[in-house]
């Protein structure tokens, strides 16, 4: 039963030091929720540590548009403020926007329309689905679309795209999932969604048109460093998830070849990153070398951090047991792959007698890429296979629809 007067979605816009934007940027959203959104909403300017006029113009427009109130928090944090303003919510579906609008707003009714419906659990704006519209500089697509492949090959992400400030979740929901977020910046989405994708909550993504803030001051640097300081911790997180599961989740349901092409991007992600590697301890071992030791001792090096990374994140087996058996079979398929490079260098040799360093590096780095194949089927079917989780059994289509538990 809808209470008169109760928001049924509550909108969260964080800032800071946003003096110019925010006057007309709000009044804009407000009359458009006022005007074409069909669902009680109230706006919340969550003001995080601003130094400038943004404060005193938040509690005019506060004053002045009904629907829209203002908090303020002393410490900066874009998390923080979402975690804050959420977390004291009465709406049934609690959302946010960055304060440029930069998001087209008729996408806002289908991003919060599945979570009133109770279809999903949280929704997501997509810039990097093809029907997507996106105007943005080279640069920040290069940035965004490397940032969410790193998160397919470490975290096993499904979602499409993690940073776009156009998000919402049920309340019900964000009350079980929020105390276990600890970001309290802008790494906060990313382990939002990875925890609930973890927990089995179901993700609807809405593709959005999306045009570029020339004036953003995100420090680009400093937010990357952060994001790779946030997966890293995520990767070594253990937590429990099983209550949102048990209450919210859903299996999951994955056609085998879905699973089988991440499990190799994952594999060729840590194999780019391996053959990196190698290519540069080649170089610095060669100064003082022959060839076939340092490619040798190359290989070796590689070849434990390598089984490593694989036996984590490509092949899901965690724990120490096993270990020694796996670096042990793993030593043996990088002795094949040693065996195919050690043969492309000696036929090197063999038709150039004196080869420029840059043409041994080019063979070796081709034939170790070759040698990627062979690895594979062997950490596939013989290094992991007592000990790695096996790839999902194929379900119709027709079975996702029966996944949803009330």
């Amino acid at each position: 039963m809808e209470i008169p007067g109760q928001p049924r979605v509550e909108i969260v816009v964080p800032v800071k030091n946003e003096e110019n934007d925010l006057g007309p940027n709000i009044r804009r959203l407000r009359e458009f929720l006022d005007t074409a959104f069909p669902f009680p909403a109230e706006v919340c300017i969550a003001d995080n540590g601003s130094t400038d006029a943004t404060y005193e113009i938040g509690m005019l427009l506060a004053s002045e548009l009904p629907g829209v109130r203002i908090v303020r928090l002393e410490q900066s944090g874009r998390g923080r403020a979402l975690k804050q303003v959420w977390s004291a919510s009465s709406a049934e579906v609690l959302a946010y926007m960055d304060v440029d609008l930069s998001t087209n707003l008729n996408a806002l009714l289908p991003l919060v329309a599945p979570l009133l419906a109770g279809h999903s659990d949280v929704a997501i704006g997509t810039r990097l689905a093809k029907s997507s519209r996106v105007v943005r500089r080279p640069k920040r697509e290069f940035i965004s679309r490397s940032y969410n492949l790193l998160l397919r090959a470490t975290l096993s992400a499904h979602f499409s795209d993690a940073q776009c400030g156009f998000k919402a979740i049920r309340a019900d929901v964000a009350r079980e999932l929020l105390p276990l977020v600890e970001d309290t910046n802008w790494f906060f989405d990313t382990e939002l969604l990875v925890l609930a994708e973890k927990a089995g909550l179901r993700i609807h993504e809405v593709p959005v048109d999306w045009i570029d803030d020339l004036d953003s001051r995100v420090a680009i640097a400093k937010t990357v460093g952060e994001d790779l300081r946030g997966i890293a911790r995520l990767m070594r997180s253990r937590v429990d998830l099983e209550p949102v599961r048990q209450k919210y989740g859903r299996p999951r349901m994955l056609d085998p070849r879905t699973a089988f092409a991440a499990r190799v991007l994952r594999f060729c992600a840590i194999g780019v990153l391996s053959t990196a590697a190698y290519a540069l301890i080649y170089l610095i071992l060669r100064q003082g070398m022959p060839a076939q030791v340092a490619n040798l001792l190359a290989l070796l090096i590689t070849a434990i951090g390598n089984t490593t990374l694989n036996r984590r994140f490509t092949f899901g087996v965690t724990g120490v047991e096993g270990r020694w058996r796996h670096q042990l079979r793993g030593l043996v398929a990088f002795g094949i792959g040693w065996s195919l490079t050690a043969a492309s260098l000696w036929l090197l040799h063999t038709a150039v007698t004196t080869p420029h360093q840059a043409v041994e590096v080019t063979v070796l780095t081709l034939a170790n890429l070759a040698a990627t194949v062979v690895r594979f089927s062997l950490f596939q079917t013989w290094v992991f296979d007592d000990d790695a989780p096996t790839l999902p059994a194929f379900e119709p289509p027709a079975v996702l629809d029966q996944t949803r538990s009330n």
